[in-house]
């Protein structure tokens, strides 16, 4: 992957995740509120507990710092893939924002 399509699919995610807090907030109870500052999106809760999503440009990854942990993703075959094999980004943005909101919440591309 090129430095160029490695920014080109990160923007996309990036894009992607804020225009899920608008459709969660204008469609839930939840509280959702998101912070963009160049290549990283903070998530904040009601509960003042925060998601960190964190482009990596020189590896080629995007980092999410949860309650749960730590997370790197690669672009892979399609999709945002967990480098230790615990999944796509999309399905762990949404059980660790739904852990932390303490609702159900659904992030998509």
């Amino acid at each position: 992957m090129t430095d160029l399509e490695f920014l080109t699919q990160a923007e996309h995610l990036l894009s992607a995740v804020e225009q899920s807090c608008d459709r969660i907030n204008d469609e839930t109870e939840a509280d959702v509120d998101n912070q963009r500052s160049g290549g990283m999106i903070t998530l904040s809760f009601a509960n003042r507990s925060q998601i960190i999503l964190n482009l990596q440009k020189p590896l080629h990854e995007v980092w999410m710092a949860a309650k749960s942990g730590g997370y790197h993703y690669k672009w892979v075959e399609g999709c945002w893939q967990d480098t230790k094999g615990q999944g796509e980004f999309f399905a762990n943005l949404s059980r660790n924002a739904s852990e932390q909101a303490g609702l159900p919440l659904v992030f998509s591309a």
